[in-house]
């Protein structure tokens, strides 16, 4: 039996169906899905991990022997070598935690233990331990290996570690490594036609990052987080790449406030070409508008002259007219970041257009999303790709006018690499076929794929020169000419800016000028597509891990907001760490350990050496963050007092902050003055932000709160104010009630102590009957009861419009709702399948011979579209 090792689930599915002379047979080995099928009448059984299923840690404590030095003691007891430096102290410690008598406890977050932890040994415990089992218990049975995880640096160390399970119990099967960048029948085949070796250089590079980022990970997190900030306990991480690029955010903000704006005038003049003035010029089809060919007046009083100069004047000479064509050229292949950069301006997150771009490769639909490379080998074969994609009907005319022009020639960008292509579509795929996120993602790569093998755009320019009193005004007008690339790829194009016909010497109506004072503005914050690139620059991150980094920040709110802001915690951490410790929010060492990182790949150096030498630089930085700890607290604590504030207390005057509540994880906010003034107030779900402006009703401070697909709502903090009541609504009668012969209303309730609207029985206590209803929109209450179950019916009426609903969250109406649903979703998914084969199996009548016709068939039914929903998107790496 033939073991085939993937990545995920997913992979071991298509895998299975691709190489398979049959349908593959789904089974289990204890809780894990396998799949068995039969390649040249040997049984294959595909088991799919769920990303690494093992995961290092530190031992859990270190001990230190006169013979045996410094030894870190596993989780199971045993003892492992460490190479702790001479200059920390050694035992006999007093028995004071972290102390024991004859070593450290690294696992409880003591100060007084970070300089041991930097040089704690690094184990590798299970993570995945169902999985394991079930490796185990197949790799028993195995003939021969196949590890087929993704093929990065990332890939190779899940593949190798789940090697070294199956080497636990099966030591001398054969292993061979199975490497491809597509997930279709052709890709496949030729990647188990052509197996090598398992890449050990890579799979230590890929376990020395995780070692690295582990350590200073850990040691900066818990040194943050013990300085105890602010009282409230909160764990506030960095990392070795997170905070760098930290510092870029809060560098770019720096800029910005010391940025001091400066006055300029700008004069725009209106013109128009047409014969006839009168009244309506000015508003014609040949009217435009022209700025002072002095841009920008630093000084009043020249623009004021300029007015002057053209006040009263009714027309305008044309002095020139110049005219340039230039070329656009067609962009070069999309790798990783310039898919991530360009989905960005499309108002897609880099982690979600990773998400989105994982979904599609598994789906077939993509390459492999995380590349570096821009350059198509020429193993690629351009063409069968065009006509793949073709079946589209927005792209069939643009792959028909590029098919026949002959022989297909692509851009090349900068970076060349042999491991995979760049990210080109591998199916055709219309809107009816994915929801609409994975569409979007979808018909940008591949709308890029067909730019890369088009002509350059031509844009011609035009410049005219018109003269008033004097004075000359500057026309700029870009018409595009000949579409080239652009009539496929129309992102980030400009419209045109057409002038009219004019002819040097001509006069035209001048009807005018204004002058507008503005300020000089400060740099831009970085767009997270923008942020994108400047890591890559800096070699922060990889192209597989920057996004995450990007979203973490997010998470521990340490920025905000998309171009970046950071916030005052964001600023506080980075300008501390950057005052006691600069070199870790420095790029450079960042990037020296990603160099050498890429040394281990190539066999220059070993991952002993880089780790040893990365744990020395996190040692000196905490050495002289240690004495600062007291500085460090006192700067993030003022921090996060910023962030969290939102006014001042009506009872004591302090500060009322935003605060998690420690047993719900919701938040409300509180008094700082806790627990002497006990004033609260409760905050409804969604992302909480503080305003300046008090409420005009009551004078207390408000919030905007962002709820789920939701628009921001400002809304008073105190529930008791006028604008947060809502009238109690009578709704109908009580069904349980009635039947028990009484009368009872049903009655629609806002609780102000936890700002939930529900209705409830007016003998609620006797009953029990109550319904919780949508937290936001107007009630109107109706003389309607539901037929399945006897609750009132009501209109909730929100920014979509109103929607009729039953309350009740077990009425038996609703479970047949969805079944219905499901049965008919289930209908549509089965006619686009149908269709999807029919269309295929037409166009394979038409255009192939009757010797391909059962290779075309097996490649339609490997590309047929998914008809998995968007929500189970996955995550990626």
């Amino acid at each position: 039996m033939k073991l085939v090792v993937t990545e995920k689930n997913d992979a071991a599915t298509k895998i299975a169906s691709l190489l398979g002379a049959s349908k593959p047979k789904a089974d289990k080995v204890y809780s894990t899905p396998i799949y068995r099928f039969e390649v040249d009448g040997e049984e294959w059984v595909t088991i799919g991990l769920r990303g690494h299923i093992l995961e290092p840690d530190f031992t859990p404590n270190l001990v230190y022997k006169k013979r045996g030095g410094w030894q870190g003691v596993t989780v199971e007891g045993e003892t492992v070598p460490a190479d702790v430096p001479a200059s920390l102290a050694k035992p006999p410690f007093k028995k004071k935690k972290p102390f024991t008598e004859d070593g450290v406890e690294l696992k409880g977050w003591k100060m007084d233990a970070l300089p041991y932890l930097v040089y704690a040994p690094i184990e590798k415990l299970p993570k995945e331990k169902e999985i394991i089992r079930s490796l185990k218990n197949l790799a028993k049975k195995a003939d021969s290996i196949v590890i087929a995880t993704d093929f990065d640096r990332e890939g190779e160390l899940i593949g190798s570690d789940a090697l070294s399970c199956i080497q636990e119990v099966n030591p001398t099967a054969p292993v061979s490594r199975a490497r491809y960048s597509a997930f279709t029948k052709e890709e496949i085949t030729h990647a188990f036609s052509n197996l090598v070796e398992l890449d050990v250089n890579l799979a230590s590079a890929g376990a020395s990052r995780q070692d690295i980022d582990l350590i200073w990970g850990a040691v900066l997190t818990r040194y943050l987080t013990l300085v105890k900030f602010a009282g409230y306990g909160n764990v506030r991480s960095s990392g070795r790449v997170q905070t760098p690029t930290l510092a870029l955010i809060v560098a770019r903000e720096r800029e910005r406030l010391a940025f001091v704006p400066e006055d300029y005038w700008v004069i725009k003049g209106a013109f128009d070409a047409a014969e006839k003035t009168g009244p309506t010029s000015g508003e014609g089809a040949l009217a435009f508008e022209a700025p002072h060919a002095t841009a920008r007046f630093k000084d009043e009083a020249q623009a004021k002259a300029a007015m002057a100069a053209v006040e009263g004047a009714t027309s305008a000479k044309v002095l020139s007219v110049e005219k340039r064509s230039r070329k656009q050229q067609p962009p070069v292949p999309f790798n990783t970041t310039s898919l991530m950069t360009a989905a960005s301006a499309e108002g897609l997150s880099p982690a979600r257009t990773m998400r989105l771009a994982e979904s599609l490769y598994m789906d077939g639909y993509i390459s492999y999303p995380r590349v570096d490379n821009t350059v198509y080998p020429s193993s690629l074969d351009l063409e069968e790709v065009v006509k793949t994609i073709s079946g589209n009907p927005a792209y069939a005319p643009f792959c028909k006018e590029l098919l026949a022009k002959g022989p297909l020639t692509a851009t090349r960008g900068k970076k060349e690499t042999t491991d995979h292509p760049p990210i080109y579509p591998t199916a055709m795929v219309t809107p009816d076929d994915l929801p609409p996120a994975e569409y979007k993602l979808y018909n940008l790569i591949a709308r890029r794929f067909l730019a890369t093998l088009s002509e350059a755009a031509v844009v011609e320019g035009t410049k005219v020169t018109l003269d008033i009193s004097g004075e000359h005004f500057a026309a700029k007008g870009d018409v595009l000419v000949h579409e080239g690339y652009r009539a496929i790829y129309p992102y980030g194009m400009k419209k045109d800016e057409q002038l009219p016909a004019l002819a040097e010497g001509q006069q035209i109506a001048f009807n005018g000028a204004t002058c507008t004072k503005k300020q000089t503005e400060p740099p831009a914050r970085y767009s997270q597509g923008k942020l994108i690139q400047e890591m890559e620059k800096l070699g922060l991150g990889t192209k597989s891990t920057r996004h995450s980094i990007i979203e973490r920040l997010y998470t521990v709110k340490y920025i905000q907001n998309d171009p970046i802001e950071p916030s005052q915690l964001g600023m506080a951490v980075c300008d501390a760490l950057d005052k006691f410790a600069p070199h870790i929010t420095h790029s450079e060492m960042t990037a020296e350990l990603e160099a050498e990182m890429d040394n281990i790949a190539e066999g220059q150096k070993t991952k002993a050496d880089v780790v040893m030498n990365s744990r020395n630089l996190l040692s000196e930085q905490l050495a002289d963050l240690m004495p600062h700890s007291e500085e460090v607290k006192d700067a993030l604590a003022d921090a996060v007092a910023a962030d969290a504030y939102v006014g001042k207390c009506p009872k004591c005057g302090k500060d009322l902050q935003i605060r998690a509540s420690q047993k719900t994880r919701g938040m409300f906010i509180g008094c700082a003055g806790w627990p002497d003034c006990d004033v609260t107030y409760p905050l409804p779900k969604g992302k909480i932000e503080s305003m300046e402006e008090l409420c005009p009703t009551c004078g207390m401070p408000q919030v905007k709160v962002t709820a789920f697909r939701s628009k921001p709502r400002v809304i008073c903090i105190d529930p008791n104010c006028e604008t947060n009541k809502e009238p109690d609504v009578v709704v109908g009668e009580c069904p349980v009630c009635k039947a028990a012969g009484k009368q009872a209303k049903l009655i629609a309730q806002k609780n102000p102590r936890t700002l939930k609207r529900f209705i409830r029985c007016e003998n609620h206590d006797e009953c029990g009957v109550g319904y919780p209803l949508p937290q936001y929109g107007k009630l109107t209450a109706t003389d309607e009861v539901c037929e399945h179950c006897g609750a009132p019916l009501v209109i909730v009426t929100t920014a979509r419009g109103p929607w009729k609903l039953c309350p009740n969250f077990d009425c038996p109406g609703k479970e047949q709702d969805d079944s219905e649903k499901a049965a008919s979703k289930g209908k549509k998914t089965a006619a686009k399948k149908t269709a999807a084969k029919k269309t295929a199996a037409k166009k394979t009548a038409a255009k192939k011979t009757a010797a391909k016709k059962t290779a075309a068939t097996s490649k339609a039914a490997a590309k047929k579209p998914s008809t998995r929903k968007a929500s189970s998107e996955s995550a990626g790496k």
